[in-house]
C-alpha cells in the first residue's frame, strides 16, 4: 500500500529542548491514527509537522494528498470581528474557488477547445471527489451534530464562548472534507451526543484521520493505529490493532521491565556472593599428604589462578551492571486510606438545603464511609461547585454542610500559591520524614522524573501541577476523596493506573468525570447533575 505521509529522520527542538530525535514513520491512505503521550512530549508539534505548519530542524516530511490537508488546532484562532458565516466560507475556500472556476468555464463551454474541456473535466472530478455539491449540507449537519444548530450565520465570532469557537472550527473542518484531517484534542468541549456524532463521522471519513487525544473511548472507537510520542527516548512508537493493541503492548512492556529488573537484581546478588565467597573456598579441606607438598602447592596455585581469574571477571561484570542499572518500575498508584475507627457506618459529608446562587440547589446529599459516588452532567451543570462545597473550599449562600474525618480534594484547576517553591518541597510540605525519604516516595509514583524535583512550582505546566496535586493526595491518609475530573492532563497509562487505585480504595469517594470509560467501569452509585440539581 502506498505511503501518504512520510517522516524521514526528523529532528525537532522547542527552544533548547529536544522533542523528536531522528524519527521516521509512515502513514498510509485511509488510516485513522491516534497520537498519545505525556504532556509536553511533542504531540502537537508532531501534528504540526505532519500538516506542514512547522518545519523540522533536520530530516524531511512528505505529504501526498490531492484532496487537501486540514488542521484543527487545539485552540482555533478565529478573528472576533468576523461572523460565523464568514468562518464557514473561509473553511470552504478551496471548494468555493473550484466552484467559481467551474461556473466560469461552463459559460464558455460552447466554444471551448480540447484543453479547456480537459481542465473542466479535471476540476469537476476534483469537486465531486471533495463532495463539493454536499458541502453546505455537511455544514448544517456538522453544526447540528456538534450542538451549534441554533447559531446564526451572522453572529460575530467574538460573541461565542471558547467551547463554541472550538466546536465551530471542528464543524468547518469536517464540512471542508479534506483528504487528510489532522485534529488536536477534537473531543474537548463536546458533550456525549456530540462525541458520538464526531466518532461516527470520522470513522466514515474516506480519507486519513490523525488525531491527538486523551479520550480513551474516542481512541477505542476511531483509531486503527496509535502513535506514542515517547518523551524519554524522544521518538515515536507505533502500535497496531488500535487502542486495544496499544494497551496490550504497554502491559507487555511493563512485564518485560519487571522481569529485567528482577534479572538485574538476581544477577547482581549472585555476582556479589560469588566474588565475596569463592576465593575463600579454594582447595578447602584437602590435607597435605607425605612427600606431596610441591605437587600440592603447584595444584593449589593453578586452582588459585583459575579462581582468581573468574573472580576478576565476576567483579568486572558486577561493575558494569552497577554502572548501568535497570531502574525499578514505578510501583502501582495507591491512596493511603485511613478508615475511621468505630464509625464504619458513619456519614462523612452531609449537605442539607444547600444553595449557591443559581449554580447549585441540593436538598439532601449524604456520603457515608466507604461509599463511592460518581457525579456527571453537562458543562456548567454545577459539578465543580458541588465538590468545592463538599470540600469546604466554598461556603454556600444557604443551607448546612456537615463534615467528619479527613478529606482529600483534587480540584479541576490547580492554583499556584507559592510559585517559587520547589516541586519536592511542595510535595513534602506537612509530610514526616527526611527530604531523601520524601524524594524516594515521590519518584516511586512514576509521576515525575528526578530532573523535575527542583523545578519551581510556578514553572510547571498545567499537567505537571495536576500530577503534583495527585501525588500529594497519594501520600496523605484520607477518609474521603473528592476528585474533580481526575483524568484531565494525565497520560493514558496513568489514567488507567489511577482507575485501578480507585478500585482498590477502601475509603469514601466522590468523583466528577466526563471520561466515558471511567464512568462505564465505575462500580458505585451514579447521579447526574442538571442545572445545579441532582437527578437519577
Amino acid at each position: 500500500m502506498p505511503t501518504q505521509i512520510s517522516l524521514r529522520r526528523v529532528t525537532k527542538s522547542r527552544g533548547e529542548r529536544l522533542l523528536l530525535d531522528d524519527v521516521s514513520l509512515a502513514v498510509r491512505p485511509g488510516e485513522r491514527i491516534g497520537i498519545v503521550g505525556e504532556n509536553g512530549a511533542g504531540k502537537t508539534t508532531l501534528l504540526h509537522l505532519l500538516a506542514g505548519a512547522e518545519t523540522p530542524d533536520d530530516g524531511e516530511v512528505i505529504t501526498v494528498a490531492e484532496g487537501g490537508v486540514g488542521l484543527l488546532a487545539q485552540t482555533p484562532q478565529l478573528p472576533p470581528d468576523r461572523t460565523v458565516g464568514e468562518a464557514i466560507d473561509a473553511a470552504l475556500h478551496e471548494l468555493r474557488t473550484i466552484e467559481r472556476r467551474l461556473r466560469d468555464l461552463e459559460a464558455a463551454l460552447g466554444d471551448a477547445d480540447e484543453a479547456t474541456l480537459g481542465l473542466y473535466g479535471e476540476l469537476l472530478t476534483t469537486y465531486e471527489l471533495r463532495g463539493g455539491y454536499e458541502a453546505d449540507a455537511r455544514v448544517d449537519k456538522a453544526l447540528h451534530g456538534l450542538g451549534l444548530a441554533g447559531t446564526g450565520r451572522d453572529r460575530p465570532l467574538g460573541s461565542l464562548s471558547g467551547g463554541e469557537q472550538a466546536r465551530l472550527g471542528l464543524a468547518c473542518l469536517i464540512a471542508a472534507a479534506p483528504e487528510v484531517m489532522l485534529l488536536d484534542e477534537p473531543t474537548n468541549h463536546l458533550d456525549e451526543t456530540a462525541l458520538g456524532w464526531l466518532e461516527d463521522d470520522l470513522s466514515a471519513h474516506r480519507g486519513t484521520v490523525v488525531a491527538v487525544s486523551h479520550d480513551r473511548t474516542f481512541l477505542e472507537r476511531v483509531a486503527t493505529t496509535v502513535l506514542d510520542v515517547d518523551a524519554d527516548r524522544r521518538t515515536v512508537v507505533r502500535y497496531g490493532n488500535g487502542y486495544a493493541g496499544y494497551r496490550e503492548e504497554r502491559a507487555a512492556a511493563r512485564r518485560r521491565w519487571e522481569q529485567s529488573y528482577a534479572d538485574w537484581c538476581d544477577e547482581t546478588a549472585r555476582l556479589e556472593a560469588y566474588a565475596a565467597t569463592t576465593a575463600h573456598g579454594v582447595a578447602a579441606g584437602r590435607a597435605i599428604k607425605d612427600n606431596n607438598k610441591m605437587a600440592y602447592d603447584r595444584a593449589a596455585g593453578r586452582v588459585q589462578a583459575s579462581v582468581s581469574g573468574r573472580v576478576r571477571a565476576a567483579r568486572e561484570r558486577l561493575r558494569r551492571l552497577r554502572e548501568d542499572p535497570v531502574p525499578p518500575p514505578p510501583r502501582p498508584l495507591a491512596f493511603a486510606a485511613r478508615p475511621l475507627t468505630g464509625t464504619a457506618d458513619g456519614d462523612l459529608v452531609t449537605l442539607t438545603d444547600v444553595r449557591v446562587g443559581n449554580r447549585l440547589a441540593v436538598e439532601r446529599l449524604t456520603v457515608a464511609a466507604g461509599e463511592k459516588l460518581l457525579v456527571h452532567g453537562g458543562n456548567g451543570a454545577g459539578k465543580s461547585t458541588l465538590l468545592r462545597v463538599m470540600a469546604g473550599q466554598l461556603a454556600p449562600d444557604s443551607g448546612t454542610v456537615t463534615r467528619r474525618g479527613r478529606i482529600g480534594y483534587l480540584a479541576q484547576e490547580i492554583p499556584v500559591g507559592r510559585p517559587a517553591e520547589r516541586l519536592l518541597t511542595a510535595f513534602g510540605r506537612g509530610l514526616a520524614g527526611t527530604e531523601e525519604e520524601k524524594e524516594e516516595l515521590l519518584l516511586s509514583y512514576g509521576l515525575f522524573r528526578p530532573r523535575d524535583l527542583h523545578t519551581p512550582v510556578g514553572s510547571l505546566s498545567a499537567g505537571q501541577r495536576r500530577r503534583l496535586a495527585l501525588a500529594r493526595l497519594l501520600a496523605r491518609p484520607a477518609d474521603l476523596l473528592l476528585l474533580d475530573e481526575p483524568a484531565n492532563h494525565l497520560a493514558l497509562g496513568l489514567v488507567e493506573e489511577l482507575e485501578e487505585a480507585l478500585d482498590r480504595w477502601t475509603g469514601a469517594l466522590v468523583v466528577v468525570s466526563h471520561d466515558r470509560l471511567l464512568r462505564r467501569r465505575f462500580t458505585g452509585r451514579v447521579q447526574r447533575l442538571e442545572a445545579g440539581r441532582l437527578t437519577r
